[in-house]
């Protein structure tokens, strides 16, 4: 009977370590988050300065918000309001067609076709805008005549806006594309080619889908920079939105009141678009960590 308890002797429980007690305390411990004291300070700073500067603002006599009451829905602002809009959507669209096929040629093989899609990127991309509507203005001056057609007169105001804002957005759009493009894993494109799908099918199925998550959110910033960029056609006499604006308060001789209606109809444009941009994101992040 000794000899088996030798052979196995009874195993004793292991004796208690100093730390095994302190372990045991530190697992009933309650964590107490860090304190925030300085940023809570901060926001209410912050909050106090802003009720201070909306207060002064809205009991400001001077900004005449009885008059701005009055003119923003009269006839005159709502038809520049509708030009703004009207040239905003048609400079957008013939803006990422032209810059759709500018970004196609930039990534073609072909280097004359590189080439030239690069150097129209640099040219109106280092050029003003303001200057480029005032060249496209004066494009009588520069040429009299194009194949037999005199130009003189030949181009209103409106439509060397729609040129001049077109050519301009192309180029942005022109990058904006290519880099979603870029973005499309190159297995993807190899993987369409190993099923013989064409160029174009393969662009319209597989390559543009996945490109629209990178393409969208700068495309809808170019929207909104487009929506407020079309105030500067007003210096080449097209009656948009600042234009119409600006034709009542030299006849009235209140600018400020006026000049409010035009900034109010921007911000309720621009938060609508704000807002459509962030359902279209949400639509095309579907399956990725963006849709969150």
């Amino acid at each position: 009977m000794s000899a088996q308890t030798d052979a196995f002797p009874q195993s004793r429980p292991a004796p208690l370590s100093e730390n095994s007690g302190k372990d045991n305390d530190a697992d009933h411990l309650r964590i107490v988050p860090a304190r925030r004291t300085s940023q809570w300070a901060a926001a209410v700073v912050v909050l106090l300065l802003l009720a201070l500067a909306l207060n002064s603002v809205i009991r400001n006599d001077a900004f005449q918000w009885d008059v701005v009451g009055d003119y923003f829905t009269t006839a005159s602002v709502l038809r520049g309001l509708g030009l703004t809009l009207w040239l905003t959507a048609l400079v957008m669209a013939l803006g990422f067609a032209l810059g759709t096929l500018l970004a196609v040629l930039r990534l073609s093989a072909n280097r004359v076709l590189q080439a030239v899609s690069w150097g129209y990127v640099w040219l109106f991309r280092s050029t003003p805008i303001l200057v480029q509507l005032l060249f496209w203005f004066n494009i009588g001056a520069l040429y009299p005549e194009i194949l037999g057609v005199r130009t003189v007169n030949l181009l209103g105001p409106v439509t060397v806006a729609v040129i001049g804002l077109t050519l301009h957005e192309a180029a942005y759009a022109a990058e904006v594309v290519r880099g979603g493009i870029l973005s499309v894993e190159r297995g993807q494109i190899e993987a369409a080619q190993s099923l013989g799908l064409g160029v174009w099918r393969r662009f319209r199925r597989i390559v543009l889908p996945q490109a629209m998550r990178s393409i969208v959110p700068p495309a809808g910033n170019m929207l909104i920079g487009t929506l407020k960029g079309t105030s500067i056609v007003s210096i080449i006499a097209v009656q948009d939105l600042l234009y119409s604006v600006q034709l009542v308060y030299h006849r009235t001789y209140q600018v400020i009141p006026l000049l409010l209606v035009a900034t109010l109809w921007y911000v309720v444009v621009t938060s609508l678009l704000s807002v459509g941009q962030h359902y279209i994101e949400r639509h095309y992040a579907r399956g990725t960590a963006g849709a969150r």
